[in-house]
């Protein structure tokens, strides 16, 4: 993997994918796309992480978005489908992922963020949906109805104005907020308390969040039951409560 995206694979089960390209405030170029398809793919495949992080190196950008120069020098129309690594998108993840915006998420950047499952912002991050200025689109941006009010999107979206990081996470776009030197500390924290959790549970829990998000009530019951089917007759669904009443930390194999 070159340096344009770092992987710190930790020894509690967190991975830490850091873009890592201030210079160019992390915008998605070739380099940062293709590290980060390894990053992910990586992530996935090593059984032992369990959730990652995703960050930028600096405190201006977590993200810029997409590499305009690479656009005009290409004169691209339309994006190839696959040409942005996007987290259960043109990625295939089964695992919890958590943002940690340390500064401007614009364009791609809010793409990125957006498609982790958590988000985590410093105080002095800035998030943008910018595309309308530059004559571009924002199909990516579609399942951010599920998570704001339609008329917030509208505006977000029409005028491609920033928001501030308390503005996002006063709309329920991001989790938590944090000051920059404590940042990924309180990303850290929360992975942790996800990792608390059993995985076959965490796993089904995160399958239920997103059935639920693309079907009807009925459909969505029927189908989580079947998501959750592996957790409950798991070892786990028997050491939860058998810690519980010894009063112990419960000791999970994921099996």
């Amino acid at each position: 993997m070159s340096d344009a995206v770092l992987f710190d694979a930790r020894l509690d089960g967190i991975a830490v994918i850091t873009l890592n390209r201030p210079d160019r405030r992390n915008c998605l170029d070739k380099e940062i796309r293709a590290g980060l398809f390894e990053a992910w793919d990586r992530f996935e495949h090593d059984p032992s992480l369990r959730i990652a992080i995703l960050t930028g190196t600096g405190r201006k950008a977590f993200c810029a978005g997409g590499d305009l120069a690479e656009m005009v020098e290409t004169r691209m129309a339309e994006p190839p489908r696959d040409m942005f690594p996007l987290p259960y998108d043109t990625i295939e993840l089964s695992k919890p992922t958590i943002a940690a915006v340390n500064g401007a998420a614009f364009a791609g950047g809010w793409m990125i963020a957006q498609a982790c499952d958590l988000c985590v912002a410093s105080t002095t991050a800035t998030f943008a949906v910018t595309e309308v200025k530059v004559g571009r689109s924002s199909p990516w941006a579609a399942p951010l109805i599920h998570m704001i009010p339609q008329r917030i999107m509208m505006e977000i979206l029409l005028t491609g104005d920033p928001v501030t990081a308390q503005r996002a996470y006063e709309i329920g776009l991001v989790n938590r907020l944090a000051e920059p030197d404590d940042l990924l500390p309180t990303a850290l924290d929360l992975a942790g308390r996800v990792l608390a959790g059993a995985p076959l549970s965490v796993r089904a829990a995160r399958e239920t969040v997103m059935l639920a998000t693309d079907m009807g009530r009925s459909a969505a019951l029927e189908a989580s039951r079947h998501a959750a089917s592996r957790a409950y007759r798991s070892a786990d669904a028997q050491e939860g409560p058998a810690a519980f009443a010894e009063k112990r930390k419960p000791r999970w194999t994921g099996q």
